[in-house]
């Protein structure tokens, strides 16, 4: 690191967890975010603004007014942009070192090809069968991935680790169509909600890239009404249809 990266991050320097190991790690790392509406637009500000080297960012959809409500990356000028052309251009004024990568909608074909560049991936996507391409990719990869959701005032956060022995996947917990979960446009959502599970996410994907202790295999849920969060362990399914046993036969043969 040169004088003035030992500057900018020395409040991260300082923290005997990261210090100048740490920090080389993030300056090193590669992210992929899916989706950059209220939890991309929560996560990515800190991921770039930790440090953090490249970040790989997707999504097909435009700035619309009824996004400002609550995704504060974005201005009134921004509407009608694509989102991750305006996002870029939000996070390179916050740090014009981050190496800021944009792309449209992602199939699984593509997801294979970027996951295997990076070190973590952050779903903040909207939609079920996105959240299932991202967790697929991600098995076959052995890519981190910290899923998020926020709808109505509740909201959710897990972190997978298909790069650890023994650990459930995204549809070990979530594998039918009605596990879907609502959208915003349909039944609203609070505000700061998202800001709560995304910079969350940013979080849980710091902590990944430093090799710090993380609470892995767990649904964590929000409740921006009461304040409080509640933890369910996730058990890894033996008949997944992603990481269970059958796959890894099926695969052998």
């Amino acid at each position: 690191m040169n004088d003035h990266q030992l500057l900018r991050y020395s409040r991260h320097i300082l923290l005997d967890e990261i210090g100048t190991e740490g920090q080389q790690k993030l300056l090193d790392a590669c992210v992929l975010v899916l989706g950059c509406g209220g939890l991309g637009s929560a996560a990515l500000p800190y991921l770039a603004a930790a440090g953090v080297g490249r970040l790989i960012i997707a999504d097909h959809d435009r700035v619309d007014e009824t996004n400002l409500q609550r995704q504060t990356a974005y201005r009134e000028a921004d509407i009608g942009r694509l989102k991750t052309e305006a996002m870029a251009g939000y996070l390179k004024q916050l740090n014009p070192a981050c190496q800021i990568e944009t792309h449209g909608k992602l199939d699984e074909a593509a997801l294979l090809r970027l996951l295997p560049q990076c070190q973590a991936a952050l779903d903040c996507s909207d939609n079920f069968s996105a959240r299932q391409a991202l967790n697929a990719a991600a098995c076959a990869t052995r890519t981190p991935l910290v899923s998020g959701a926020a709808t109505r005032f509740d909201g959710q956060i897990a972190t997978y680790r298909p790069d650890l022995p023994g650990q459930p996947c995204y549809a070990c917990l979530f594998d039918r169509e009605q596990d879907n979960d609502g959208v915003c446009a349909l039944f609203g959502v609070f505000a700061p909600l998202v800001g709560i599970i995304g910079t969350t996410q940013a979080a849980e994907a710091l902590k990944i890239l430093l090799g710090l202790p993380a609470e892995n295999g767990v649904l964590r849920c929000y409740n921006a009404l009461s304040g409080q969060w509640q933890h369910f362990a996730i058990p890894k399914n033996p008949a997944c249809k992603v990481c269970g046993g059958h796959k890894k036969a099926e695969e052998a043969t």
